[in-house]
């Protein structure tokens, strides 16, 4: 199962969104890295150092000025019309899922990528070690939880 496919199902299941969204908004990590960590079931530290540089290069490139415009277009913006603004602000947020799925692709295929057999904690404690400062322990256990 590619990688975009499985955190389609990943994030169907109950708890991954909101584990994902305070993840990335309460401890600034990657969520896609993150995902890609357990999908790989990767531990390794060189592999995940690898990914993260790519993550956090797509992040600043694309990802985060997207959500920036999306996060904007939230409140109202006399004149324009609401039903404009949300109209744009939806088509944003399908630029910045398609954002997600390029940084996820790109994951997927980078040199050596194969399942490491890492627990879905471990892969994610070292995969937001690899990113920068650790989430808590806690705030990646109920992932964890969530995604089995």
């Amino acid at each position: 199962m590619s990688m975009w496919e499985w955190a389609l199902e990943a994030y169907a299941q109950s708890g991954v969104p909101e584990a994902c969204l305070d993840l990335q908004d309460r401890y600034g990590q990657n969520t896609a890295f993150l995902l890609w960590a357990v999908w790989a079931e990767e531990a390794d530290p060189a592999r995940l150092a690898r990914g993260a540089a790519v993550a956090r290069e797509w992040e600043a490139l694309a990802i985060a000025p997207i959500r920036a415009v999306r996060r904007a277009l939230k409140a109202p913006a006399p004149p324009v019309d609401d039903g404009a603004r949300e109209a744009l602000r939806e088509d944003v947020k399908a630029v910045e899922l398609r954002a997600e799925r390029v940084l996820m692709e790109t994951l997927e295929g980078l040199e050596g990528n194969s399942s490491g057999g890492a627990p879905a904690l471990q892969s994610l404690k070292a995969a937001s070690a690899a990113w920068g400062t650790p989430a808590p322990d806690d705030a990646l256990a109920v992932l964890a939880a969530a995604l089995r």
